[in-house]
């Protein structure tokens, strides 16, 4: 790490980063399949998907279906999950603790994801985090996703922040590449919904982090 790096701003990927959504979604997937007469699927088989949308999930799961089908089940699904955000989605062990640090440290931190803002703000506002956050960006807040560099620099402008004064965490390819895009600092979340065939390693970040107790231990070792 470059010794000339200032801090001042943590910015997490949401889902699979920041709180385990996974319960939630996967529930109002499987019963979104059900009624719609598909089987179930497990969890194991599409957490990893997650990172990718309800749509990516949806046709992993039913690759046979139509894709009318499959349009049918993704607008039942996400009405279901916008009725049930929060019912047994939790911060990942040891984020709490996280965000603590970051905030005895005098830093900012917030979140840029490519969740709609439809569900991003009402999960951040069931996590009690809006008072919290120096910024939150959804994927339609701008015209661009991640990895485009646009949301990043929303973000920052949103944060009183320079990107090269950023962290940028999370658990697919295209956060570490959005976060290069931007000349961010990037940190891989190995911990989060990796894809079998993912290889953190090469994906270039600046470090991997096994847990958010190590994330805790990197922005403290950064600050000190």
């Amino acid at each position: 790490m470059s010794s000339d790096f200032n801090l001042s701003c943590v910015l997490f990927d949401l889902d699979g980063t920041l709180v385990d959504t996974a319960p939630d979604l996967m529930a109002c997937l499987n019963q979104s399949l059900k009624s719609h007469g598909f089987d179930e699927v497990s969890c194991q088989q599409i957490k990893p998907f997650i990172s990718y949308g309800a749509a990516v999930m949806i046709s992993q799961s039913t690759e046979s279906a139509s894709e009318q089908a499959q349009a049918e089940i993704l607008e039942t699904m996400l009405s279901l999950y916008q009725d049930n955000i929060a019912v047994h989605s939790r911060f990942f062990s040891g984020i709490e603790e996280t965000l603590q640090t970051i905030e005895s440290l005098g830093l900012k931190w917030g979140i840029i994801t490519n969740k709609k803002e439809r569900f991003t703000l009402p999960l951040v506002n069931a996590f009690k985090l809006d008072d919290r956050v120096a910024c939150v960006i959804s994927g339609d807040t701008t015209a661009h996703g991640k990895p485009h560099p646009e949301p990043m620099l929303a973000a920052c402008q949103q944060a009183n922040v320079k990107p090269e004064e950023c962290v940028y965490i999370g658990d697919a390819l295209h956060d570490i590449d959005a976060g290069k895009n931007t000349n961010m600092k990037t940190l891989a979340a190995v911990y989060g919904y990796l894809k079998p065939d993912d290889n953190p390693i090469i994906w270039g970040a600046d470090a991997l982090i096994d847990s958010p107790a190590q994330l805790t231990d990197w922005i403290t070792s950064i600050c000190h």
